[in-house]
């Protein structure tokens, strides 16, 4: 046994640290499936609102006052074509070509939607991939101090190897029952994440079609 470690030390830190993953895993899968069920419903409320709308203006005061991806999307969409057609002399980064203007206006917010997305998804990710092996630490030193006892009794009856061996797997079960809901909200969350790119990408792109057709004017 190491000096100034004991088992019962080893063990209840192996389980503290178990406990702030689950903590934190629980907090996130919470905490991200109302974001992505309010995010869901607000993209679709706006999306039959814009194109509900008679004209820009309309489009505009919606996305002004509108929630999501989409509505950010779009904003960021007009303010870009309110910057094409301005007399202003153009930026550095507004000049060429209109529809490269307005296409780098939305990639770019897309990019950044998307890294606002992400958000937690590393953290689940690191959860799942580390909370077995924390577990594993917890049953190694179990096993360790149970033959430690043997060793010192000269005992091998289940009285000496009871506690050691069943701290031993309370650790083990921990380890994966913390891991198994970081894995799953993860790969959930990768899809959800697919699916809301998609549907970005998609509307960029009707946007961008109904940008070319209007003449990048946004005055109708």
């Amino acid at each position: 046994m190491m000096p100034g470690f004991t088992s019962s030390t080893v063990f209840a830190a192996t389980l503290w640290v178990l406990a702030v993953f689950s903590l934190g895993t629980w907090t996130l899968i919470v905490r991200k499936g109302w974001l992505q069920w309010r995010l869901s419903r607000q993209n679709k409320q706006f999306q039959q609102a814009f194109w509900g709308a008679p004209g820009w203006r309309e489009a505009e005061a919606l996305a002004a006052d509108a929630q999501g991806t989409l509505a950010a999307l779009c904003r960021a969409g007009l303010a870009a074509l309110r910057e094409v057609e301005s007399d202003a002399t153009p930026s550095l980064g507004q000049r060429g070509d209109r529809q490269d203007v307005l296409e780098r206006g939305l990639r770019q917010q897309i990019q950044k939607l998307q890294h606002r997305l992400e958000s937690g998804l590393m953290i689940l990710a690191s959860v799942g991939a580390t909370a077995p092996f924390v577990g594993l630490f917890g049953t190694v030193w179990g096993i360790m101090h149970a033959l430690q006892g043997i060793s010192h009794s000269g005992s091998t009856g289940l009285d000496v190897v009871a506690g050691p061996i069943g701290e031993a797997l309370i650790a083990t079960a921990l380890g994966i029952a913390t891991a198994i809901p970081a894995v799953l909200a993860y790969n959930y969350g990768v899809r959800r994440l697919r699916l809301y790119m998609a549907e970005m990408d998609d509307f960029a792109m009707d946007f961008l079609r109904l940008a070319m057709k209007s003449g990048f004017q946004a005055q109708s």
